[in-house]
């Protein structure tokens, strides 16, 4: 990747002009047997649209905080990078209260609910699709944003030394993620066109490193699995061979 990147948005920028056909997020649920594959060019359209939603509709800009309860899902990593692009510090866990604004999956609703700011609500349903009735008091992202825009410029430039991810009780900045980004990257041997397959929740930095960010980083890609303890051993290593994973975090 671009030696000058230096915020998880920057790295995407990466991608996308280096490759943008090549697979980058493989989703599994196991729960569901829903399967979703989405080249740079697909993921960064996604993270396009929703970072103008972000910016546009919801009114968010650099240093607002956004609390993302959402478990590790192809969705979620959008999210991810489109707080990265607004400039919106992108808060894991925690209180939702302060935020200004939260966006919750189908079972953290309650939770979601403690948030005065803007709500958003995920069904988290294959192929994107809607709840079968919005929640009361949100918004269903689903049905927002694919009229958004397939291009994004931020308001205001994004500052890669003010915060951008709060995990684990620290806050990261946008170079401080890609710094650690990396160091994962070198430290799990990921290279370019590596293929990491990720059975880790998106709760904690290394379930948010091996999910998205390290592969990221390397050129290379991630098979992001939830519910992965539904496999058996034989069933994990057919995905790992079907896929052509190279490397496995679980």
């Amino acid at each position: 990747m671009n030696a000058t990147d230096r915020t998880p948005a920057d790295l995407l920028r990466s991608a996308l002009a280096a490759d943008p056909a090549r697979p980058l997020v493989t989703f599994y649920d196991d729960a569901t047997g829903e399967r979703v594959e989405l080249s740079v060019a697909t993921f960064a359209n996604w993270v396009a649209k929703t970072a103008n939603y972000l910016q546009g509709d919801l009114a968010a800009g650099p240093g607002d905080r956004l609390a993302l309860l959402l478990p590790a899902h192809w969705q979620t990593a959008v999210w991810l990078l489109a707080c990265s692009s607004v400039g919106v510090v992108a808060q894991i866990g925690g209180p939702s209260a302060p935020a200004d604004v939260v966006v919750s999956g189908p079972d953290t609703l309650e939770e979601a609910r403690a948030c005065t700011g803007e709500r958003v609500a995920l069904a988290l349903r294959p192929l994107g699709g809607r709840f079968p009735q919005p929640p009361q008091g949100f918004a269903d992202y689903a049905v927002e944003v694919p009229s958004q825009g397939d291009r994004f410029a931020p308001y205001a430039p994004v500052d890669p030394d003010e915060p951008a991810l709060a995990v684990e009780g620290r806050e990261l900045t946008g170079s401080q993620v890609v710094e650690q980004a990396r160091a994962d990257a070198a430290r799990l041997g990921l290279t370019q066109g590596s293929r990491l397959l990720s059975g880790l929740p998106y709760d904690t930095w290394e379930g948010l490193s091996a999910g998205l960010l390290a592969p990221l980083a390397a050129g290379g890609s991630v098979v992001l699995c939830r519910h992965l303890g539904q496999l058996d051993a034989a069933g994990l290593t057919k995905r790992q061979e079907s896929e052509r994973v190279t490397h496995t975090a679980v």
